[in-house]
């Protein structure tokens, strides 16, 4: 059977490539690798681990330039997704997604998790992310939205929660079962009346002889 295009349509391709980073998203990975397999020059030049951003974390992106960069990379990735992998309705992203703290958590990891397994030699890391980490991330997903965003962005429902809950009352109200358990702890462990705590001794190596641990000794 011979398969001849259809006249209307103009020829693209039958899948669409994993959209690549900005080249300051890109650095910073760069970065991050070098910071853990790099040569111990690698790593005197890179400095403290700590301080790197990381782009599976956004709020590490404090640099303005590089957060936006990381904004229009994740925005093209869940365009990706949704074209590649959402058949149904039900499996998409929706539009909405950048304004759930809960999604942009976790596209970050999700697109960076994918970025990685398309570096990998094998395809043994693919396998995984298809098998584990998107359906997972979909689970999650609609467990948590369920169909509230399904005809345009809803409201937070549980805002009126959340707002009460660090409410100053509320707050003040922890802070005290916070204190009572500390002021227990304490008592448990507080040195009865009439009992020294155990003090540390001197010991001759050579002999085993246990010597008197007061200054003067």
């Amino acid at each position: 059977m011979t398969l001849i295009a259809h006249p209307d349509q103009p020829p693209r391709p039958l899948i669409r490539t994993f959209p690549d980073q900005g080249p300051l998203v890109r650095l910073a990975c760069r970065e991050l690798h070098l910071a853990a397999n790099g040569t111990p020059e690698q790593k005197r030049a890179i400095g403290n681990p700590d301080h790197l951003p990381r782009p599976w974390e956004p709020a590490s992106c404090t640099d303005a330039d590089l957060r936006r960069q990381l904004w229009q990379w994740l925005e093209a990735v869940v365009v990706w997704l949704n074209h590649e992998y959402a058949w149904d309705v039900a499996t998409m992203i929706p539009t909405c997604w950048p304004t759930h703290p809960h999604l942009v958590h976790e596209v970050a990891v999700l697109a960076d998790q994918r970025r990685r397994a398309g570096l990998a030699m094998t395809s043994g890391a693919l396998e995984e992310w298809h098998r584990y980490s998107l359906p997972c991330f979909l689970d999650r997903q609609r467990g948590r939205l369920r169909s509230h965003c399904d005809d345009g962005h809803q409201e937070w429902p549980g805002r009126s929660r959340h707002t009460q809950h660090t409410s100053a009352h509320d707050t003040a109200f922890r802070d005290g079962r916070y204190a009572c358990d500390l002021d227990a702890l304490r008592s448990s462990t507080a040195t009865p009346p009439g009992q020294r705590p155990p003090r540390l001794g001197l010991v001759d190596l050579e002999t085993g002889q246990i010597l008197d641990g007061s200054p003067d000794a």
